[in-house]
């Protein structure tokens, strides 16, 4: 049998020895085991099943477990359309994910309200909550889903750890109107 040996990531290595910067590992670890949640209201909730099915197996990106509380959740996952109705509930769950925590919109409906542009339709999520990653179609394709999931992944992987306290983050949050950690209980920690 041949083995393709890859290369180790920039650090410094000898044989039993591997040595890199800690936020690179924690991206790396963190990138590797995202839980999603699945906000799911329309046909890009199908889609997302199919990613989740074995042809496609969104668990080989590390989210075999996809979490059905915000409590225990990393990505939120929004897919169709999103009524102005449940835009707090979209906003309420948001607010009750831990830090850090990441938003996908999936597809035209999420992303912009689609061809709804009725007064009952949410014309995007991103009037309630901040999002990170757009993935565009109707419905978009499972290996769509997958990419926009992979764009998420490397956002884990490279995000410093100290960019959730810093004064932009701060204030994108106020502008959503989410209460961010206050500057005195980061210092305790």
């Amino acid at each position: 049998m041949n083995y393709n040996i890859v290369a180790p990531p920039p650090g410094y290595s000898s044989p039993g020895l591997f040595a890199s910067r800690f936020d690179k590992i924690i991206g790396l670890a963190r990138s590797n085991s995202v839980w999603p949640l699945p906000f799911a209201t329309s046909c890009c909730g199908i889609e997302f099943m199919a990613t989740m099915a074995s042809h496609y197996d969104l668990a080989r990106f590390g989210s075999e477990r996809l979490s059905f509380s915000p409590r225990q959740a990393d990505l939120l996952m929004v897919m169709g359309t999103i009524a102005k109705k449940m835009g707090p509930i979209v906003h309420q769950v948001y607010e009750q994910m831990a830090e850090p925590r990441w938003v996908i919109a999936v597809g035209a409906c999420a992303s912009s309200g689609g061809i709804f542009d009725t007064f009952s339709v949410l014309q995007g999520i991103d009037k309630v909550v901040p999002v990170d990653v757009y993935v565009p179609g109707c419905p978009p394709r499972p290996e769509q889903i997958i990419e926009g999931f992979m764009k998420i992944q490397e956002l884990v992987r490279n995000e410093p750890l100290r960019r959730r306290y810093s004064p932009e983050y701060r204030d994108l949050l106020e502008r959503y109107g989410i209460n961010a950690i206050p500057q005195k209980e980061h210092n305790n920690k």
